[in-house]
């Protein structure tokens, strides 16, 4: 160890061996993590400076920019800042907001599918439904979360606040979805358990969420307050069962919802994260949790818009048993509610949690300011695990390669690097919506019975047809009804439910649009590779 290093060592143990002597107010202040940005102002990088200063934050959760933050800024016209120095800025601001800490800020970020969940130009890995789709291969799991925590570790990040461990059970969930290893409580809780272990084994903290489970919702929690009408003994046994798993794995702590669940609140319209029933009650008394409480980011409108007294929401989420209250935009406020209201014992007992949390994690990570992992590699693996025949059809592409065929991408251009490795082996002719006119295309292939579909939803999530504009969708929803129609899809499985999977011969899917995963795909086209994948989540057509 570095003499620099040994110094950061001891100045740490010193503040840890001195956390008796934080005042009251110092010792609530920990137990905020406010939002910071990477493409903050000035002015607003000073203001977080003198909230640090002033007020003794316990860690910061940092997010791209204020104009992605939809649910603080929207209607408001900001454009989403592109950085390609962003990662640069992220590890700067850490040491300059550290720098002005009395005490170690505790860093933390959405990393789900790696820093790129936040910050571009860096290491992305599948969305946890492509995970989903492996059979077995723990390992794999393992290696993601292993890769990203590394690649937190070099930005000086302590904590990544995942994985999900919601069950997606409900087709339409606007916000889980893709998020969600799948439908299957089981396969679940094992991948997210190796996600975390793989998290553990790089010294960084993880978070499951979101408690008790926003799987089976149809409204996003960012936006609205959603409701779960199910019996106590039907969520304990399926919703819960991750969390359960988890927590008997010394998982480090829990993120809790805004979701309402009147099976666990005696029937009260309640959000989970403000709910003493829900925390202190199931999660602490019936699971046993001993670790870290933190709430969902305290912005979302499903709870910040029923309180309009400022500090109000930070003291109910405090009072109803978080330790780390997230994304709290009323820290002096809240601070001095919770200060007014709360017992000694009450705060004593969060600080404790959340300083020991700081200890384990800070001091086991010093920044090197290294680089990223490069993913390629494991992602190339991930890849070829996850492939998933959907409908089986390996006789058609055979016909189809025999036969001739006309190759149409939607949502890409025709360079995209599905069709150009295929190109190297097969000649055909491709078109695209991105470059050619839907009523040229339909010339084109007038005369040709057999199309190759390649299909790039623009959006993960399932609004708007995932992004697909309407003249898309019909075109494609034609070439269904009177082609030989085969399907690769580079995106959200759930994207079938809105189409005629009846009437498509074959149906394959590579669940991300990586370029070692359409490469996979044409490398299975072209019979070199099977499909070892099953997708996780049912396909219901829920609309045609």
């Amino acid at each position: 160890m570095e003499k620099k290093e040994q110094a950061q060592m001891s100045d740490l143990m010193t503040y840890f061996h001195a956390s008796r002597q934080l005042t009251p107010a110092e010792k609530v202040g920990q137990l905020f993590m406010p939002a910071v940005f990477i493409n903050d102002t000035e002015e607003e990088i000073i203001k977080i400076e003198t909230l640090i200063m002033q007020h003794h934050v316990g860690g910061l959760c940092f997010f791209h920019s204020r104009a992605s933050a939809a649910t603080n800024y929207e209607g408001e016209e900001n454009k989403v800042i592109f950085n390609e120095e962003s990662l640069s800025i992220l590890k700067k601001l850490v040491k300059r907001y550290q720098g002005v800490s009395k005490y170690p800020l505790l860093i933390g970020i959405d990393a789900e599918w790696g820093l790129a969940m936040r910050i571009e130009n860096t290491p992305q890995y599948p969305y946890a439904i492509t995970l989903g789709a492996i059979q077995g291969h723990d390992d794999l799991i393992f290696e993601v979360g292993k890769n990203i925590a590394f690649d937190c570790k070099q930005a000086g990040i302590h904590w990544n606040l995942s994985p999900v461990a919601d069950i997606n059970n409900n087709p339409n969930n606007p916000v889980i979805g893709y998020r969600s290893f799948g439908e299957d409580k089981f396969k679940v809780a094992k991948k997210a358990i190796a996600f975390v272990e793989g998290t553990k084994s790089e010294g960084v903290l993880s978070s499951v969420k979101h408690f008790p489970g926003h799987g089976d919702t149809a409204t996003d929690s960012h936006l609205g307050l959603p409701v779960i009408e199910k019996p106590k003994s039907v969520l304990m046994d399926n919703e819960l069962y991750p969390f359960k798993q988890l927590i008997k794995n010394d998982i480090d702590a829990v993120m809790v919802g805004h979701l309402v669940v009147p099976a666990l609140t005696h029937g009260k319209q309640i959000s989970a994260s403000i709910s003493k029933d829900i925390i202190k009650g199931v999660l602490r008394k019936e699971l046993n949790f001993k670790g870290t409480v933190i709430s969902d980011a305290l912005n979302m409108h499903s709870v910040s818009k029923l309180f309009s007294t400022k500090g109000e929401l930070e003291w109910l989420a405090f009072d109803a048993g978080n330790d780390v209250l997230c994304f709290a935009e009323n820290v002096p406020e809240g601070i001095e509610i919770i200060l007014h209201n709360a017992s000694e014992l009450q705060i004593e007992e969060s600080f404790e949690r959340v300083w020991k949390l700081k200890e384990k994690a800070i001091k086991s990570i010093i920044s090197d300011n290294g680089e990223p992992i490069n993913p390629d590699s494991l992602n190339r693996k991930l890849a070829s695990e996850s492939l998933t025949s959907f409908k089986d059809g390996s006789n058609t592409i055979a016909d189809f390669i025999e036969d001739g065929f006309v190759g149409i991408s939607v949502g890409k251009g025709i360079q995209n690097d599905f069709f150009v490795t295929l190109s190297k082996k097969l000649d055909f002719e491709s078109y695209s919506t991105k470059s050619n006119t839907i009523e040229t295309i339909q010339e084109h292939i007038k005369d040709h019975k057999n199309i190759l579909l390649s299909l790039f939803p623009p959006n993960i999530k399932p609004m708007d047809n995932f992004g697909i504009i309407d003249e898309e969708f019909e075109f494609i929803k034609e070439l269904i009804q009177t082609k030989n129609v085969v399907l690769y899809v580079f995106g959200n499985p759930y994207v079938l439910n809105n189409l005629d999977i009846e009437k498509i011969k074959t149906i394959m899917l590579a669940y991300q649009n990586f370029e070692v995963f359409q490469q996979n795909s044409a490398l299975h086209f072209l019979g070199r590779v099977s499909a070892k994948g099953k997708v996780p989540v049912t396909i219901t057509q829920v609309s045609v």
